[in-house]
């Protein structure tokens, strides 16, 4: 297998992205996902959220942010053929790398509930599940 490499996400990535996302199994894109809101994210991000390549082949991507307290890991995403190979959690060091360097001394992230694959992979990775606290959303 030739080398990983991660590199920061740019927004000239979108078009791969967008796909990889739709292609995920347990990740739910809406219209958040647009290419002009993903600009948005990423400049308020600048530097946090990352892909990972194989070659010229993209293969992972996170989304990563904070609010200046708390950070946020959004749209963890490996293409099934190279899963089991540690991506992910390459993607995951660098964003909370990124976010310790940011002062930021804890991450949270949403898994659907029906995501099993989802949730061990961040079992797998020392995330645990909080069972004190609900989401509550509401479209604005």
């Amino acid at each position: 297998m030739s080398e990983i490499r991660i590199r920061e996400l740019k927004l000239e990535d979108y078009e791969t992205i967008i796909t990889l996302w739709q292609s995920t199994p347990g990740l739910g894109v809406n219209e958040a996902d647009s290419k002009e809101n993903i600009g948005i994210f990423l400049s308020r991000n600048n530097g946090l959220s990352f892909v990972a390549e194989i070659g010229n082949e993209l293969v992972g991507t996170i989304l990563c942010g904070h609010d200046g307290r708390r950070g946020f890991i959004y749209h963890l995403a490996v293409h099934d053929k190279y899963r089991r190979r540690g991506i992910g959690q390459k993607l995951v060091e660098g964003c909370l790398a990124k976010l310790q360097e940011a002062a930021i001394t804890k991450c949270h992230l949403f898994v659907f509930a029906d995501n099993s694959q989802g949730m061990d992979f961040w079992d797998h990775i020392g995330f645990h599940k909080r069972e004190d606290i609900h989401i509550y959303s509401k479209n604005i």
